[in-house]
C-alpha cells in the first residue's frame, strides 16, 4: 500500500523475487550446459537424432547455436515441470505436514515461474541467432534480422514444416507465460479472486510447452525410452491437478456455471491421465518410426488460433464473474484467514 491506495505493480516484490532465483536460475544453466555438451557429443559421435531428420545440422561447431538453444528448451521444460509440481503441491488441500514450510514452498515456486520465463526466452533467442548467423537466403542485415524476427518471435510467422505449427505453440506458451506469470505481482489491485482464476489458466502454458517439445523437439521426434519418459513425467502433473479438482482448497463456487466448468475440469484431466497411461503402454505417443515417410501435422495453425480464441474467451468469462463477486477485507484470503507472508 502507498499513501492509502493499492500499489497496481509490486516491482519491489517482482526485485526481491529476482535477486533470490539466482540458485535456481544458476542451476538451470548448468543444466543447460550438461544438456548442450550431451547434445553436442551425440552429434559428434552420429547418435543424435536430430540429424536423421536434419543431416546438414551434424557439423557441430558449424550449428553450435541451434544446439544451445534446444540445451535450453530441454532446461526450459525441466523448470516448467518443476514450478507447476510446486504450485500444485502448493495450492493443494495440504496434509497436516510438509517437508518444507509454506512460504518456503511458495518462494521457490516464484522464483521457478521467473527461471522458467528467463530460460524460454533464451530458447527462442538462440534460435533467432541460428537463423541470422546462419542467413540461408543471403538477406542484406536489415532484411535478415526482420526475417529471422518473424519467423521466431511472430506467431504464425514461420511458414515451414511442422514449425508452423510447433513453433506458433511455443510462441503462445511464452506470450502467455509472462502475464500469467507476472500477474501475481498485481494481485493486490486485481483482487484475490481475479488473480486466482488467471493463475489458474497458467497450466495451459505448461500443456502448451509439452506439446511444442513432443511436436518439435526432435531429440524426441522418434519413437524410443527418451520419449516415453517425458510422457510419463506428464503423469504426476496430471494425478496432483486431478486432486487439486476434486478436492479444492477453497469454497468452490455454487453456481450451474461453477458446477459444468468444475466437471469439464475434472472430466479433462481424468482423460489425460488415461491417455498418457495408454500411450506409455502401447508405445503410440505420435512418435515416428525411423525411416517411414511421415503424413505431416493433424493439426493446422486455424485449429491453434481456433482453441486460443476459445482460451481467452473461457478465461474473460472467469475473470469477469470472479470480478463481480464481493471482494475479502485487505489482507484476508478466502476464506477470512490472515495471508501468509506475501501470498494472497
Amino acid at each position: 500500500m502507498v499513501a492509502g491506495r493499492t500499489v497496481r505493480f509490486d516491482s519491489a516484490a517482482l526485485r526481491e523475487d529476482l535477486r533470490a532465483a539466482w540458485k535456481d536460475a544458476a542451476a538451470a544453466l548448468l543444466l543447460t550446459l550438461a544438456v548442450f555438451v550431451l547434445l553436442y557429443r551425440r552429434v559428434e559421435t552420429g547418435a543424435s537424432a536430430t540429424t536423421d531428420v536434419m543431416p546438414y545440422l551434424a557439423d557441430a561447431p558449424l550449428y553450435w547455436m541451434y544446439w544451445l538453444c534446444q540445451a535450453f528448451g530441454w532446461s526450459g521444460l525441466a523448470w516448467a515441470w518443476i514450478t507447476v509440481m510446486l504450485g500444485l503441491v502448493r495450492s493443494a488441500r495440504r496434509p497436516a505436514r510438509l517437508p518444507v514450510p509454506t512460504a518456503r514452498l511458495e518462494r521457490w515456486h516464484r522464483t521457478t515461474s521467473l527461471t522458467t520465463i528467463g530460460l524460454m526466452f533464451a530458447h527462442a533467442f538462440w534460435f533467432f541467432a541460428e537463423l541470422v548467423r546462419e542467413n540461408a537466403d543471403g538477406l542484406s542485415a536489415p532484411a535478415l534480422v526482420g526475417s529471422a524476427f518473424v519467423d521466431v518471435f511472430v506467431p504464425g510467422g514461420y511458414s515451414s514444416g511442422t514449425g508452423q505449427i510447433a513453433i506458433l505453440i511455443g510462441l503462445l506458451a511464452l506470450y502467455l507465460a509472462v502475464p500469467l506469470g507476472l500477474a501475481f505481482y498485481a494481485r493486490r489491485w486485481m483482487g484475490p479472486r481475479v488473480w486466482q482464476a488467471l493463475h489458474a489458466s497458467i497450466i495451459v502454458v505448461y500443456v502448451l510447452s509439452v506439446w511444442h517439445t513432443l511436436l518439435y523437439g526432435t531429440n524426441v521426434w522418434y519413437d524410443g525410452a527418451f520419449r516415453t519418459t517425458v510422457w510419463l513425467l506428464q503423469l504426476p502433473v496430471a494425478a496432483l491437478l486431478l486432486a487439486r479438482l476434486l478436492a479444492p482448497a477453497r469454497t468452490a463456487g455454487r453456481t450451474v456455471v461453477d458446477a459444468v466448468g468444475r466437471w469439464v475440469g475434472r472430466g479433462a484431466v481424468a482423460l489425460t491421465v488415461v491417455v498418457v497411461l495408454w500411450a506409455t503402454a502401447t508405445g503410440r505417443d505420435g512418435g515416428r518410426t525411423p525411416g517411414a515417410e511421415g503424413t505431416g501435422p493433424d493439426v493446422t495453425q486455424a485449429m491453434v488460433w481456433a482453441g486460443s480464441v476459445l482460451f481467452a474467451v473461457a478465461v474473460t468469462v472467469a475473470v469477469v464473474r470472479a470480478h463481480r463477486r464481493p471482494r475479502v477485507r485487505p489482507g484476508r484470503d478466502e476464506s477470512g484467514k490472515l495471508e501468509h507472508s506475501r501470498s494472497a
